[in-house]
Order: C-alpha cells, then structure tokens, then sequence
C-alpha cells in the first residue's frame, strides 16, 4: 500500500487577527505607578474615612454619654429629695446653679413644664423657651431627649440633653438641661484627623520613593536589554548584558546572553557554510569547465583521453547534482515542504543495498565494510525507502571519509521489540567531546577538514526523526563513532502478511561515487 505523508500541514491555518496595542503613557514605570498607586490611594482614602468616622463618633459618643449621665442623675436626685413641692423645687434648683462649678464647659439649666427657661447658670431666666427641639420632646414624652446641631441662638454647634423632673407621685414638674459647645471636641477631631492625614501623605510619599526605586531596578535593566537586542538586529552578534540581580531579570539577561551567542555561532557557521558549499561547488565547475576547454580545443584526437575526460565530467556532475539535491532537501526541510513516499518495506533490502554499494570502493581505499543481520527477524516498516537509503549513504560517507584511519566498519541490524536499530561503526580518530553536541546541527563540521557543506547529517537526522525515529552518536578520540539509527518496525500483522514475499537480492547500484556531508 502507498500513501504520501507530509510532515507538516498542507495548508497553514489562518493566522489570528492582531491583538490591539494599548497605549501605555510612561511606559512601565507610568503604568506601574498608576496602578500601583491608584490601589494605595484607595487604601489611604478608605483609612481617612475610617479614623474620621471613628474619632467623631467616639468624640460625640463620650460627650453624649456624660451629658446623659448627669441629666439623668440630676432628674433622679430630684424625684426622690426635692419635688414635695415647687417651691422645695424651685429653691433647690437656684442652689445647684449658683454653686454649678463648670460654668466655661457646661450650661446647666432647668425649665418648666412649658419648656421654659427657669434658671441658668449662663443668666438665661424670664421665661425665655429652650432654643433646641430636644426639651419639649423630653417634656412630652417624659424620655430623656438629646440633641447635636447648631443653637439657633449663637449659631454655634453645641450638644444639649433635656430630663424630665418628676416629683414622687410622677407628676412632671419641669425639665433638667446640660448643654455644651462641640468647639473643643471638634477641634480635637480635626487634629486627629489631620495626623492621619499626614501620616498616609508620608506613607504616600514612601511608596511613591520606593516603588520608584522598584520600578527603575526593573526598566533600567529592560532598557539595556532592549538596547542589546536593538544591536543584536542590526548584526552585532556576540554581544552580552551584565547581570545584576539573579531574579527573572537575571535569567531574561542570561537568555539574551545564550541567545546572542547561539546567533554569533550560527552566523559564524552560515559563514563557513557559505564559504565550505562555494569552494566545493567551485572544485567540480573548475574540473569541467578544463576538461571541456581542452576537448573543445582539440584533445578529441585522443580516445583515451577523451574517456578520461567524459569521465572525469560526468563524476563531477553527478557530485554537483548530489550536493544540489541534498541543498534542495535542506531547503524543504526548512520551510517544512519535504514529503515522504511512505510504504510499507524491508528496510534490510535498502540498507545491504547502501553496503553493497560501498564494499568495492571501500575495499580498493584499503577498508573493510562488515555486514551483520538477525536473519531470522523481519525488518518491514512503514516509510519512505529512498529516504532511508539516503539516510544510509549518508552515514556510511561519512564513516568512509572519518574513519578511513581506522581501515574497518562495522554494520549491523536488530529487531528489539517493536524498534528495528541499524548501527554504524567505524574505528577512525572520533570526534571531539566537546564538539559532540553539536554535530547534527545544520553548517557544522567541527574541527575537521573533510570536505562537505555541513548539513547533510542534519537532513539525516530530520528524514529519520520524520520516520518517527531517533538518530544517536556516541564517539570518543581515538576510538572511533558509532551512529544508531532506531525506527518503528511496522506493525505485525501487516509484515506477516508479506513476510518471505520479497527476496533479499540487491538490485545493481549506480553509484558513480557516492559522498555525503557531515
């Protein structure tokens, strides 16, 4: 069965509309005080209001409750002593303002049944009537009366608080009045509530200090980051931030570090690539534009010659078409075009293939190529063979070209499970521990002088990672590299179906030369 498999979807999805940018005036640090302080000054308001409501009304409250105290006394001393008769009353009640000691805090006063004014130690008398709503209540009602607001006579804010007086058979007789000026309570209030005023405005002033030096500890490092990235977009690759705080903003600098190196690296290695791929293009151009100089200038003459020539420009032409192809495949894997012609095969066919091969080139430069398969597993998959069998060359160039020192490669095939695993061995100088991180990355050859554009492993390991499977190398100086290729076997009842149905006879090569890049 065939299908084609794209590693990436055919058609991109719609890309979602841009979110509106707010305009943010002040940027960070104007956006943060805002914020910040809007919150604060809500807090401090709400405190304000909280102090003035409390000290006013515990202000009034005590005031109130001593003038309710001692009216309701005076009017209780009264019932039980002095109401036998008016005139015990009234005699009684010109002793206690003539002797009232709290003239300059308290007005004492005492009415008739009416709401008259009877006596007062301001010098009220005469009949004058109570000026506050809260006596005749008193007086109707027989309820101690209160009373908070501004005396219609002096227009000053005062407190007053009426009792009634009644005699011992409950008669009421009159009324007994405490009234005093709220100025000095007031005046209280207003101090307190100023402190608390002043305090939050310090308060106030503190955040403000201190979110500024918040604040700018935070833009000042965003700032150069922007600075730095600014320069990293114009070219200046390479460059790095100080890091002052190991906080976010530390890790932020640490990634723009990592993240300028990574781009100087990969620029360096663009660079390398540019240079590597123009000089190998250059070599194959310049051995056929001579050869076809020299046969267009007469060397036809010779048959030999002419042969040699042919040759010589139809290897350097299908080296020119190898490395094209494989610039091709790189550029589709980039742009997520490569497509797989997936099937269902045996992979070993493809890989004695990729052997079969190289044992006669091998063996002529002085290398022994080792093939070892479990021929009792099956190793169908579902896949792309020319893929993998490019995948195969690939390894195999480059186990020939680094590990020509070593004169031996080792091949071989297992079924593990449900995974199928191809090894490729050579016994070359290896490859440096440091650089081993590195060598699947597109442009990188490392410290080698082979020939090669440097991204034919990448376009290995991306066929085999889009096989769902998994490309290793181990590799140590002077021991030579080892590169595992592990694919998922198909599933089993689809190879048993073929199984045996296919022989294993390679079909006859045509490798002019093959050459793969690191």
């Amino acid at each position: 069965m065939n299908y084609r498999k794209q590693n990436r979807a055919s058609e991109a999805p719609p890309q979602p509309a841009a979110p509106k940018v707010l305009h943010s005036p002040g940027g960070i640090k104007g956006r943060w005080m805002m914020n910040s302080l809007s919150f604060v000054l809500v807090i401090l308001a709400a405190v304000v209001i909280l102090v003035s409501v409390g000290v006013s009304g515990y202000y009034y409250a005590s005031v109130r409750d001593n003038l309710v105290s001692r009216a309701t006394q005076k009017s209780d001393t009264y019932r039980k002593y002095f109401t036998e008769t008016y005139d015990q009353f009234y005699t009684q009640a010109e002793s206690d303002v003539a002797t009232f000691s709290e003239q300059d805090k308290v007005e004492l006063q005492f009415l008739d049944r009416s709401g008259r004014i009877l006596l007062s130690t301001s010098g009220l008398t005469g009949g004058g009537m109570a000026s506050t709503e809260e006596a005749a209540q008193a007086l109707s009602n027989q309820k101690t009366g209160t009373f908070t607001g501004r005396d219609p006579l002096s227009d000053e804010r005062v407190m007053s608080v009426t009792a009634p007086l009644l005699s011992s058979r409950g008669d009421l007789i009159g009324g007994v009045r405490f009234i005093t000026s709220l100025r000095v309570a007031e005046r209280q209030i207003w101090i307190i509530i100023g402190v608390a005023v002043l305090a939050c405005l310090v308060f106030l002033m503190l955040v403000v200090a201190s979110n500024s030096y918040f604040v700018r500890s935070i833009v000042d490092p965003v700032l150069k980051i922007n600075t730095i990235a600014k320069e990293i977009a114009a070219g200046r690759y390479g460059v790095r931030l100080q890091k002052t705080y190991d906080d976010e903003i530390g890790e932020l600098c640490d990634t723009i570090n990592y993240m300028s190196d990574e781009i100087s690296r990969a620029e360096r290695m663009k660079n390398d690539f540019i240079s590597s791929v123009s000089h190998e293009l250059r070599t194959p151009l310049t051995a056929i534009g001579g050869w076809s100089e020299t046969l267009l200038a007469g060397g036809g003459e010779d048959p030999e010659e002419v042969m040699q020539g042919l040759t010589i420009i139809q290897k350097e032409s299908n080296r020119l078409t190898r490395m094209v192809e494989e610039l091709l495949d790189f550029a589709r894997i980039e742009s997520g075009r490569m497509k797989l012609e997936v099937e269902l095969f045996d992979l070993s066919i493809e890989l004695y293939e990729a052997v079969y091969m190289y044992e006669n080139l091998l063996r002529k430069s002085g290398m022994q190529l080792s093939y070892d398969e479990d021929t009792d597993a099956n190793y169908y998959i579902n896949g792309d063979r020319h893929r993998l069998k490019q995948v195969f060359l690939n390894i195999l160039d480059n186990a020939a070209k680094y590990g020509a020192d070593g004169k031996r490669i080792d091949i071989t095939l297992r079924r593990e499970g449900g995974k199928i695993v191809a090894k490729v061995r050579d016994y070359g100088a290896g490859i440096p521990e440091a650089e081993l991180p590195f060598v699947k990355e597109k442009f990188y050859k490392g410290s080698s002088k082979q020939r090669g554009s440097g991204i034919g492993l990448a376009v290995t390991d991306e066929i085999v990672t889009l096989h769902s499977g998994t490309l290793d190398i181990a590799s140590a100086l002077g021991a030579g590299t080892t590169v595992t290729i592990t694919l998922p076997a198909a599933e089993a009842e689809e190879a048993l179906g073929i199984t045996g149905a296919i022989p294993k006879i390679p079909e006859t090569p045509y490798s002019p030369e093959p050459e793969g890049d690191n």
